[in-house]
């Protein structure tokens, strides 16, 4: 079996599309599908059900496709093995958040940049599922997850830091001089939060599910920040991420303790062997995101 057919029907089996599989390799439609012909003939099965203008993998594809893929990173580490080169180098597609890449990943990224400048980062804003899945698939090389569990089937994970929340209000809002508070007590509350699908947003939800109004979505952490210190409502955030407005005080801190603990980790797909270049990064972001702990 060559190499090259095994890439271009890993590349199909993650797509599911023979039409984006192309495009994604920089090829003719007609190659790939003669490729993928080429790899069935050889083996003697049909590794795709054509399903009018859908595919979908035969079981002979199944379990081809854990084979492919440990094949693919075989190649890779011995390309990476007998490879001349000085410094570490290539692509590396990330998987993050928008937390994360403003106010966690800056010192990584310029470190990245300016000490292996030949290290390629694209990173993908995407959340929780989707980027859990891209790893599954071999879409992203690593992905930063911001989540209460530190498991996740099909992967292996690093725990780089844990990720203290912070309940935050503007100055003189009606509950910013109370000495505790509960769940309840935020019922008559205006909630403001970012985007469904980030995961402390989701949780807050989850928790306050008996008493909560509906959220008024900003989107963003920086439009969310805005909307609370111009007394819009109270919004649960990351403390890194409001740090700056807390110290300055154009928001304060409100006396709410959330029952889940976040956790930032580190993410790649189990028993993928990782490029030099790769590790590297791993062991940097281990390094510098994990001692930002902000003071609680």
């Amino acid at each position: 079996m060559e190499l090259r057919l095994l890439a271009t029907f890993e590349k199909v089996a993650d797509v599911l599309s023979f039409t984006r599989a192309a495009a994604e390799l920089g090829y003719a439609q007609s190659s790939v599908t003669g490729q993928i012909r080429s790899l069935e003939s050889s083996l003697g099965v049909e590794l795709f059900e054509r399903l009018g203008s859908r595919i979908r993998l035969t079981e002979a594809g199944e379990r081809l496709l854990p084979y492919a893929r440990r094949m693919a990173d075989l190649a890779e580490e011995a390309r990476a093995a007998v490879a001349v080169t000085e410094e570490p180098s290539g692509p590396i597609a990330v998987g993050t958040m928008e937390s994360l890449t403003s106010y966690r990943l800056p010192p990584l990224l310029e470190y990245f940049h300016h000490r292996y400048p030949e290290v390629r980062l694209t990173l993908r804003p995407t959340l929780g599922d989707e980027t859990r899945q891209a790893l599954r698939q071999g879409t992203y090389d690593v992905g930063f997850l911001m989540e209460p569990d530190t498991e996740h089937e099909g992967l292996e994970t690093e725990v780089l830091a844990p990720e203290p929340l912070v309940l935050v209000a503007a100055p003189g809002h009606p509950l910013a001089d109370r000495t505790t508070l509960t769940s309840a007590d935020l019922a008559e509350a205006r909630l403001v939060g970012t985007e469904p699908g980030c995961p402390y947003r989701d949780l807050f939800e989850r928790e306050l599910r008996d008493w909560a109004p509906p959220f008024m979505e900003f989107g963003t952490i920086e439009a969310t920040k805005r909307g609370v210190a111009t007394g819009l409502g109270i919004a649960l955030l990351p403390r890194v991420t409001v740090a700056g407005e807390l110290a300055s005080g154009a928001l304060v801190p409100l006396a709410w303790e959330a029952s889940f603990t976040l956790f930032t980790q580190l993410a790649w797909r189990r028993g993928k062997r990782l490029p030099p270049h790769v590790r590297l990064f791993v062991e940097q972001a281990r390094r510098l995101v994990s001692e930002q702990n902000p003071p609680a």
